[in-house]
């Protein structure tokens, strides 16, 4: 069974109730949500939601991936799946697919996404998807693990750097601030 709006609109709630002054630019979700938008589904193109995964180890270094399609580095993540359970645990599944690392070595550091970014995507004609906007639940874990087998259809390279490099500021202080 598919995520369900409520829990959608409840783990973005108890987010805004810590972070009110996001409210703002995340106004688009809850609009979503209320016009009863299937945000699970990445055919949904006024936006949907995707989770991502920021793995810290024991030294406070973070796990970045080298996404193949925008030759970028990133931090892992990705569309929801219709058996995903919850955001943390869509979360945890894209970091085990992208890096090989079982759900057995990591510890989520909350319940709570530490980030929610909303970033347009570009239209990919390839994939007859026009532009469209993410929404990214980001959730904080730790591992003493390393990279064990990268998904090479969308990974090329894996690499553990000081968490000062993640490029979103606001993610980058709060994951800071959580490591400490």
């Amino acid at each position: 069974m598919p995520i369900a709006a409520d829990h959608i609109r409840e783990t973005l709630d108890t987010y805004l109730h810590t972070h009110p002054d996001e409210k703002e630019g995340l106004a688009a979700i809850h609009e979503l949500l209320d016009a009863e938008a299937d945000l699970v589904s990445r055919k949904e193109f006024r936006g949907h939601v995707t989770a991502g995964a920021i793995l810290a180890d024991p030294t406070g270094r973070v796990l970045h991936i080298k996404h193949l399609a925008l030759n970028r580095w990133l931090l892992p993540g990705g569309h929801l799946e219709t058996d995903d359970t919850s955001l943390l645990a869509a979360a945890q599944r894209e970091l085990t697919e992208e890096t090989g690392i079982t759900a057995s070595v990591v510890i989520p550091a909350g319940q709570r996404p530490v980030h929610i970014d909303a970033h347009h995507i570009p239209a990919n004609p390839a994939k007859g998807e026009p532009g469209h906007r993410h929404f990214d639940f980001r959730f904080l874990f730790r591992t003493s693990a390393g990279v064990v087998e990268l998904q090479t259809e969308e990974v090329t390279a894996a690499a553990w750097r000081q968490a000062d490099t993640i490029e979103n500021e606001t993610l980058r202080v709060r994951v800071i601030e959580a490591l400490r």
